[in-house]
């Protein structure tokens, strides 16, 4: 008797273990997915940012161009 209340013991423990363990992979690939989008869009801010900084360098030299015929 007290050997198969032992066993069900130990299957609804490990059952518990796989569900955390399943639980843990499943946020560790949500966590992986959160960052690849995050270093995505750095790098679109970092590309707008040099867009802007290019333009603003272009516009810069007309009017150096402009005031210094």
């Amino acid at each position: 008797m007290h050997r198969s209340i032992a066993i069900c013991l130990v299957l609804l423990l490990s059952g518990c273990g796989l569900d955390v363990a399943s639980s843990a992979a499943t946020g560790a690939a949500t966590k992986a997915e959160e960052i690849k989008q995050a270093e995505k869009t750095k790098e679109q801010v970092l590309q707008r940012i040099d867009a802007a900084n290019q333009a603003a360098e272009q516009q810069r030299q007309e009017m150096e161009k402009a005031a210094n015929p």
